[in-house]
């Protein structure tokens, strides 16, 4: 037979494979000979007769003038429990849908109402280009069955070959043959010598709608050519995607004239951009600047879903940015979130980035607005403004501040600082809204006496907390540590773990030494804050703890088998050596001063950077006791902080009370006498509980004194962001570490490694092969893990954001398909690392997936 004869033959056999009764309208009658051929000659009598369709065994019934009779002799062939494979073929007849008398027929089987050209356009694309085949079919044109056989067999007098096929022979159709040629001139010497630049433009004005060539003119260069079609397809996507009058530099390109070219226009753009991303960003940039679209004068909300061109990914950030400088923080949410798979962006970490701080910001404002209007509806006592801060349904206040330490980290690990106005409103509304949570709070606690009704005091958490815990059991002691923090803590742990976030009140005034006292054992029976040979501490029973030395020694009197360690020394050792430790030990206490130490110390910077690692480590921490056998743990803190972006202004310093002054503090002043400056609030030592003849002096709201000390980072008042502590309660069951069905270590690859670490931000591509199961265990569609930078056993840093995957910023997880390349843009927290490794690990159970085969050196600035 030919070509198109076995095209349709197919196309047959598909329809009675699927429902074995195919019921076939030819209202033209255009398939008659095909029919002759399937059944060997004309149709000579009423009854079906046999046929081969691709090898089916069939039933072929030829309508004649009556539908009845054709049901008549149909039926018996069908009306059994296996109906026979059966083709009605009814030519010269349309279809009646409503009131067929074949209707039972139809709806049983199928209904086929095919087009000869179409079925025939198919069959010759597989040999010739587009616009070929539409000079061989043209609408207007009478074409019979045998016309159109002859030219699918390449007949005599049938058109020539593509000879572009051949040479694009590696191109995937009409569009993958435009690509190519676009993309690449190479091809471009034999289309000259072959003459098959005609057969192009041919292809060209059929598939786009551009007419390159008049029909009486030679076609110019092909580099011409090249360049126009491009500008056209890119300033047509563009165009079609504007919602505005479109730049005058854009008059003097032709538009599509069709719904059907300008959706080509469309797909070729899109294929560019996947296929060819190195070429399409330089291709694009050349064809911006052709057309003076970096300058254009075109309001950024109308441009469009697509960046066709850099400019535009540019000029929405900044509409993002004056959405935000203009309290539309929500518009800008949503404008982050639909442009977030730009092309642009995935192909540039630093631009994703510039992206990933405007969400923060976003975000932050956002919040800073629906929680500012909360504290103002809110008018309980001190026990409602707690629970308000810290309820963790959703629209707790603490979430306030986790966006702005989210967001200031981020901001300061960033080469390039965001926009400057977007970011000062948003800090300004931050800044507005804690002021009035600390008013409003303050005010309801001396109301009530200086004390919280209902809440866990810090003073009770050794007696009522950790003493409960089976042993042994370890207890985390973190300076600095504030509440959202210790919710964040909570969902890095690994799901296996049991964890519970409660709020406990700090002691007053939120300092080291009276909150890290408070949390000693006998604190709940005895605790005061006192001062003892010119020294501020607390008192405990007879014992007067004014600094960690003596706070070491209490707690090794107090509790038998104690083993003290810090933070970074359990992190440091390998998992023998701290089983060896912490053998036989009932409490294991672990210390962590990174927060309030870089705080402190004026390290803005570095303090930013310390709050994310501690988060990290302490988890990691958590996870290596497990390991050496302690499996339950309590972590807390001494006091939490207030961390603004800058210093306080000169209008928010207060001159100090003056008298008898035993400590002078940003927040706080302890002494005796003195005249309460205006805005603050004094209270006595014994209004707090305490045995002392001191008395307190507070600046109201968030306020500081002129003293020593750091103007952004600091503590010792009662707001709420001091004042209240996280109380984890933790359980990490011990487990192996890689169990039978899961995914196995090393089954993770990874490209693109730097070869060191020249910036704070950089990325890494992962992707995970299709996993291999045990016998039972069942495939999933994704796995989840938890990708970070490691160094001499510390978390150094974690992931920033994620570009074609799912990324949980509360936990540090990204989703990853098998099969699917994801970058992975990772944050360098801890500047002082010398070098690093790049890990992965399973969330579930802290097991790693892969590991970088080298120290990887870090030298930023190079």
């Amino acid at each position: 037979m030919h070509p198109l004869h076995d095209y349709v033959v197919k196309q047959l056999a598909d329809k009675l494979k699927d429902r074995r009764v195919v019921v076939w309208y030819d209202p033209r009658g255009e398939f008659r000979p095909f029919v002759d051929e399937v059944r060997g000659g004309p149709r000579a009598a009423a009854e079906p007769v046999a046929v081969g369709v691709a090898g089916i065994k069939a039933s072929l019934a030829e309508y004649a003038g009556s539908l009845f009779e054709l049901r008549a002799v149909v039926e018996p062939l069908v009306s059994g429990d296996q109906p026979d494979a059966v083709v009605v073929y009814i030519p010269g007849l349309a279809h009646d849908a409503k009131a067929s008398v074949l209707m039972e027929l139809e709806k049983a089987g199928r209904t086929w109402k095919p087009e000869l050209k179409q079925l025939a356009k198919n069959v010759l694309l597989q040999k010739y280009t587009l616009g070929v085949v539409d000079e061989l079919l043209p609408f207007e044109r009478k074409v019979s069955y045998e016309d159109l056989a002859r030219a699918a067999a390449g007949n005599s007098g049938a058109e020539p070959p593509s000879i572009l096929r051949s040479l694009f022979h590696d191109a995937s159709g009409n569009d993958g043959l435009l690509t190519a040629w676009l993309v690449s001139d190479a091809r471009d010497a034999e289309i000259v010598s072959k003459e098959a630049t005609r057969e192009l433009t041919k292809l060209v004005k059929a598939r786009l709608g551009l007419d390159l060539v008049a029909a009486d003119q030679t076609p110019g260069p092909l580099a011409k050519l090249r360049a126009i079609v491009l500008r056209y397809v890119l300033a047509g996507e563009f165009r079609l995607d504007l919602s505005c009058d479109p730049p005058a530099s854009l008059e003097s390109v032709a538009m599509p004239p069709t719904k059907d070219e300008e959706s080509a226009v469309r797909e070729l753009a899109r294929r560019l951009r996947a296929g060819h991303a190195d070429t399409y960003a330089a291709l694009a940039d050349r064809v911006e600047e052709e057309l003076g679209l970096r300058n254009a004068k075109l309001p950024a909300g109308a441009l469009g879903s697509f960046d066709t061109f850099r400019f535009e990914e540019r000029a929405l950030l900044r509409h993002a940015g004056e959405l935000i400088a203009n309290g539309k923080c929500e518009s800008a949410l949503a404008l982050v979130s639909e442009r977030e798979q730009s092309f642009w962006l995935d192909r540039d970490i630093a631009r994703k980035a510039q992206w990933e701080a405007t969400r923060r910001i976003a975000e932050l404002g956002y919040l800073a607005v629906q929680v500012k209007a909360s504290v103002g509806k809110t008018s309980g006592d001190a026990a409602a403004w707690l629970d308000a801060y810290v309820t963790q349904s959703g629209s707790g206040w603490f979430r306030l501040d986790q966006a702005q330490r989210r967001m200031e980290a981020w901001v300061a690990n960033l080469d390039e600082e965001p926009e400057e106005r977007p970011l000062a409103v948003v800090r300004h509304a931050y800044e507005d809204a804690v002021h009035a949570m600390a008013e409003g709070f303050t005010r309801a606690l001396g109301k009530a006496g200086w004390t919280v009704p209902g809440a866990l005091h810090q003073t009770r958490i050794w007696s009522e907390v950790v003493s409960d815990k089976p042993k042994p059991v370890a207890y985390f002691l973190v300076d600095a540590m504030r509440f959202e923090m210790g919710v964040e803590l909570a969902a890095r742990l690994p799901k296996t773990s049991e964890v519970a976030v409660r709020a406990a009140v700090g002691a007053l005034p939120s300092l080291t030494p009276v909150g890290m006292a408070a949390l000693m054992p006998g604190a709940s029976a005895s605790f005061s804050v006192v001062e003892e040979k010119a020294k501020l501490g607390a008192r405990i029973d007879d014992a007067f703890l004014p600094d960690l030395a003596a706070r070491k020694k209490h707690a090794a009197a107090r509790v038998p088998k104690l083993v003290d360690l810090a933070l970074d020394e359990l992190l440091s050792f390998q998992p023998s050596k701290l089983a060896k430790k912490v053998e036989g030990a009932q409490v294991v206490l672990v210390r962590s001063q990174e927060i309030d130490h870089a705080g402190e110390n004026g390290f803005t910077y570095q303090a930013r950077q310390v709050m994310d690692t501690v988060i990290d480590n302490l988890a990691r921490a958590l996870g290596k006791l497990a390991r050496a056998g302690i499996e339950h743990a309590v972590v807390s803190a001494d006091h939490g902080h207030l961390f603004f972006a800058t210093d306080r202004d000169e209008s928010m310093r207060t001159d100090a009370p003056g008298g008898d002054t035993v400590e002078l503090h940003r927040r706080c002043w302890l002494g005796r006498g003195g005249a309460t400056p205006a805005g603050c609030v004094r209270v006595a030592a014994s209004q707090l509980g305490y045995a002392s003849d001191l008395e307190l002096v507070f600046p109201a709201a968030t306020g500081v004194f002129k003293a020593g000390g750091e103007l952004a980072f600091h503590h010792g008042g009662p707001s709420l962001q001091e004042l209240v502590i996280p109380v984890l309660t933790v359980r990490t069951k011990t487990r192996d570490s890689v169990r039978p069905g899961s995914k196995q270590a090393g089954t993770i690859e990874a490209t693109g490694l730097p070869e060191a670490v020249t910036n704070r931000i950089f990325s890494v591509t992962f992707k995970l092969p299709p996993m291999q199961y045990s016998l039972g265990a069942a495939p999933e569609a994704t796995t989840q893990v938890r990708p970070l930078l490691m160094a001499a056993g510390k978390q150094v840093g974690a992931v920033g954001m994620a570009v074609d995957a799912q990324f949980d910023r509360a936990t540090g997880t990204v989703k990853l398909e098998p099969n699917k390349p994801v970058t992975i843009a990772f944050l360098l927290s801890d500047e002082s690392a010398a070098s690093l490794r790049i890990v992965v690990q399973d969330p579930t159970t802290d097991a790693e997936l892969y590991r970088s085969p080298a120290d990887i050196p870090v030298r930023l600035g190079v």
